[in-house]
This record gives structure tokens, sequence and C-alpha cells, in this order.
């Protein structure tokens, strides 16, 4: 073994390019129990190589056609020798890639570290997260399922919408006026060439600015960032008091990047690959499409968003973001960073964070969206129709069949695009009621016209179901009193 390194080394001069990397000294902070913060980017860098590898398995069989991507999924998933497996530690490390890069960077934002002399560090890592979530959609429209092609028909409207450029931006990413075998060839060069080349040239440009401007310190209060005075400061304590990265600091980036893998590959092996769901049928009605969970608070954003407000959305939005995040080591790049001195950078993360993740919620639960198997899948709860009449029973029957169940829940079971129903006997009367049902919500607004599509005798039992519903011996709501003259 020693002849073999010997070997090596005469030819590859190891020791004079890895080792300096591998001994070069950084701040006995980030050696100690504050290390633990520093090991997000490694773990990020460990997550970054099980998709490369994991995606170079995938492309051996994946076929990135329009009519054989699809299949080739389905082969992966039942017949080829753990591509199940594959695929799903392709897709959950990808995923985990996407929270460690989020909480890196949150992290160095809180800790300072994009302050001088470290401005294009933080530079670098944004377009790193940008790229991440390129990926992140670029992948999901490889699936080529229902969500795929209309993730992909909503990207190409958002994109139409860029004034002067829209149309050329559109044919740009669909390859042509259709999404068809054009359009998934150039998303599988995006994820599989373009987005990957980016993110690790950048990764690189990353890792060398870490390594020439070094590790920073683990903040401390009253310390402050001077550019005149840094550099020097830094350098003289790394000569009094550094210690080598080959040491506490990798190897606690060691055992975090291993835990990180094993619950990787647990929650892979448990919870399977992610899709594909239904066919990419542009015909399917009932398509209900949705982007993957990093993207659910811009659905939601979009989808709780009044529509004249979606043009900036769309166009101004991400700009401003991404401009916000481009200034910050220009708009603060010295002064305290102890997050405990720096209460307006802990309070917008909190904010941001709160937002982001209601956001997420409402995305993920799609309260706006009918549920399409819960008039079939869901009874009507027992306790609401033991004393009920037998118009009540027609009517409930009425209100199962005629699916109102996907937009109404009873008893919290159903859908909640409209309100639930349980007591709407103490909140509307039968005229309101009727009313309602006939003429939907004034406006155009969330129920539509019911009034052709229901006839006489079913209106009449599902007002009278409706009516019995509210706590027992409530009395049903009455008419507002008309004020005299």
């Amino acid at each position: 073994m020693k002849r073999i390194l010997a070997w090596l080394e005469a030819r590859l001069s190891l020791r004079d390019t890895v080792g300096p990397m591998l001994m070069h000294p950084i701040p006995r902070g980030v050696a100690g129990p504050m290390g633990w913060w520093y090991v997000l980017g490694s773990a990020s860098m460990t997550l970054l190589l099980i998709q490369v590898l994991s995606g170079i398995g995938l492309a051996l069989v994946y076929v990135p056609t329009a009519d054989h991507a699809y299949e080739s999924l389905v082969f992966l998933n039942y017949q080829q020798p753990l591509g199940w497996f594959l695929r799903s530690l392709h897709y959950w490390s990808g995923s985990a890639m996407v929270c460690m890069v989020v909480v890196h960077m949150t992290q160095v934002f809180l800790h300072a570290a994009f302050k001088y002399p470290r401005e294009l560090n933080w530079l670098t890592g944004v377009l790193l997260l940008f790229f991440t979530l390129g990926m992140a959609f670029t992948g999901q429209v490889l699936r080529w399922d229902a969500d795929a092609y209309w993730g992909v028909g909503v990207g190409a409207s958002m994109a139409g919408r860029v004034p002067g450029l829209g149309p050329y931006l559109v044919d740009l990413l669909l390859g042509g006026p259709l999404i068809g075998s054009d359009t998934l060839s150039r998303f599988f060069a995006l994820h599989v060439f373009i987005i990957p080349g980016l993110l690790l040239t950048f990764l690189a440009a990353h890792l060398w600015l870490v390594l020439k401007r070094g590790i920073s310190e683990p903040p401390v209060p009253g310390k402050i960032v001077d550019p005149r005075t840094y550099q020097e400061e830094y350098e003289k304590e790394l000569k009094k008091d550094g210690v080598p990265f080959f040491g506490e600091a990798l190897l606690k980036d060691a055992l975090f990047s291993s835990l990180t893998v094993v619950v990787i590959v647990v929650l892979a092996a448990i919870a399977g690959p992610k899709g594909p769901g239904a066919l990419p049928e542009p015909a399917l009605l009932g398509a209900n499409p949705k982007p993957d969970w990093p993207f659910w608070w811009l659905f939601a954003l979009l989808s709780l968003s009044p529509p004249g407000a979606e043009t900036f959305i769309i166009l101004a939005l991400p700009v401003v973001l991404i401009g916000a995040l481009l200034l910050v080591p220009f708009v603060s790049n010295r002064g305290e960073r102890a997050p405990s001195r720096r209460p307006a950078a802990v309070l917008s993360v909190i904010v941001i964070a709160t937002v982001i993740a209601v956001l997420t919620y409402q995305g993920a639960t799609e309260p706006w969206s009918p549920v399409m198997g819960a008039w079939s899948g869901d009874a009507v709860p027992e306790s609401l129709i033991q004393a009920s009449t037998p118009l009540q029973l027609q009517g409930a029957l009425v209100f199962q069949n005629k699916q109102c169940r996907n937009c109404h829940a009873l008893q919290g079971i159903g859908g909640r695009r409209g309100p639930d129903l349980t007591r709407v006997g103490i909140r509307l009367t039968r005229d309101q009621l009727i009313d309602q049902v006939s003429n939907g919500t004034p406006g155009g607004g969330n129920m539509p016209a019911y009034g052709k599509q229901i006839k006489p005798a079913e209106m009449s039992g599902l007002v009278d179901f409706l009516v019995s519903l509210r706590p027992p011996g409530q009395k049903p709501a009455r008419p507002a009193a008309i004020a005299q003259p």
C-alpha cells in the first residue's frame, strides 16, 4: 500500500494540492460546539453527490420522449430490480437538498457570515439555491404525468406574460407551439446537463472562495466587522489560535453527512418513489395539477390572490426577491454579527419563515380545490340523519349523489372549498338556502349555480336536509326582522 501511495504521489502530487486544503487553518470555535452550525454545507454537497450518482443510474433506463417517458418510469417502479428504490433515493435526496440549502443560507444570514470579506460567498450561494430549485422543477417535469404536463403549461403561461419577450420565451421553453417530445427533451437537457453543470461550476467557485476567504468565526456579541481591520485581525487569530480543518471540524461534517445519508436511505425505502401519477392526457378534464412541495407556497399565493395581482406576483415578485437576496451583503457588510444584536434580521427570518410555512400548508391542503372522491368515499355521518324524516333522508341522498361533499364538509369530513355545513341550519333560512343552491355565489364567485341541475322535488328534499343540520334543540335560522318606518 505504501508503494502504491508513493507511486500515486510521485505522479499526482496529492500532498501538495489536497494537503493544504485539508490542513488549512480555521477558527477554533468552528471545531468546538458551535461547529455544528457549520455542517450544513457539507451535507448539501453529500446530497448533491447522491443526486448525481442516482441520476446516472436512472438515465440508463429513462427514455426522454413523450410516448415512452411515462412507461419507462413505470418499468423502473415495477420491473427493473431496485428501480423503485433508485427513483425514491433520487427524489428524497433532492427534497432534502432543497431543505438543507435553505437552512444553510438561513444560518449564514443569521450569523451574518455574508459580511466583509465574504460577499461573493453569499452571491454564489444565492445562485446555488436557485439552481437547486431549478433542479426540483425540471425533475418534476421529467415524471411526465398529469402534474408535470400541466405544470409545464402553467410555467409557459407565466413566461408568456413577460412583455415583448413572452412569445419567444414560450417557444424556447416548449420547443414549439405544443407540449410534446421537444418540450420533454429540453427539460431533460436542463435537468441532466445544463443546470447540473452550472451548479457544479458555481459550487467549485463557492468552495474556492471559502478556502481563500476562510470560514467565518462564530459570532460574538460586541465583536464587530470593520473592513479596514477585519482581515488583519482574522489572520492574527488564525495564527494564534487556529486549528486544522482536518480534525474536529471534518469529523463533525462526516458524522452529520453520514447521519443525513442514513435518514435519506431509510426514508426512501419506507416512503417509496414519487409518482408517476395520472397519465399526461390533455383531454383529461378532471386533472388537478399541483407542483412539488418546494413550490407549494407560490402555488398557494397565486391561487389565493385576486386575479389582478397575478401579473405582479409572476413578473415583479421574483425580481424583488432575487434582488433583495443579492443586495444583502452590500446593504450590510459591516457591524455586529451576533443574532442577539441584530433583532431586525431575526424578525425578518421569523416573518418570512411563517409566511412561507402558512402558504406551504395552504398549498398542501388546497382548500380552494374540490375533493373529487369525497362524495363517494365519505358517508353522511349517522348522527346527522338519525332523527331525519323521509324527506330529509331523500335530501341527504341528493346531497351525496350530487357530489356536494366534494366542496362542503360534514363534521369536518369532505371538501373545504366551501364552508362546513354541519350547522348551516342555524346560519341560513330555507329561502336563503334555495337561493344559494339555485343561483350560486353572486358575481360568479366560488359556488356555481345548480338551479338547472336539480329538480324541484330534489331541491325540496335537499333544503329540508340542510335546514335540519343544526345542534339538537336549536331552532332553525329565521329571516331578519324588517325595520318599521
